[in-house]
């Protein structure tokens, strides 16, 4: 009897202090290593730099990453020994979506506030436009 493909969620945090390349590489590798062992990926959602909520190996951020995947358990065992042993992996979780499970969200999660990936997030918005001066005028009156 033919194994059936699970679905799972890998949630994979990556050093920040790995170079670019480096992280690529990981996350290619593990797409590479799901298709190759007979898995489909549904979803790959980078999540960007966010804040641990604890330090890992003296690093207080880490870059996330969703993978959401199809494929057998026998492909479990190679995708987590690989993970295990790259330095530059700070966690990872590989999780069984059980039926009934709420689907993954569309967006990452928000920053917390206080933190420097709030810091990057508030540069990179746009700032709210300030009140126009006439309408401040008219308050006083």
């Amino acid at each position: 009897m033919p194994e059936q493909a699970r679905l799972y969620d890998l949630m994979l945090v990556v050093s920040m202090t790995a170079e670019d390349e480096r992280r690529a590489k990981i996350l290619s590798d593990v797409e590479a290593q799901i298709t190759s062992g007979g898995g489909a990926i549904e979803r790959n959602d980078d999540w960007h730099s966010r804040p641990l909520a604890y330090e890992i190996n003296h690093q207080a951020e880490g870059e996330y990453h969703l993978f959401q995947f199809t494929g057998p358990t026998a492909l479990l065992e190679d995708l987590d020994h690989n993970l295990r042993i790259d330095d530059a992996v700070l966690r990872f979780r590989i999780i069984r979506v059980v039926p009934g499970t709420p689907p993954a969200p569309d967006s990452p999660p928000p920053v917390v506030a206080g933190t420097p990936a709030a810091a990057q997030a508030a540069q990179a918005a746009p700032a709210p436009a300030a009140a126009a001066p006439a309408a401040v005028a008219a308050e006083d009156s």
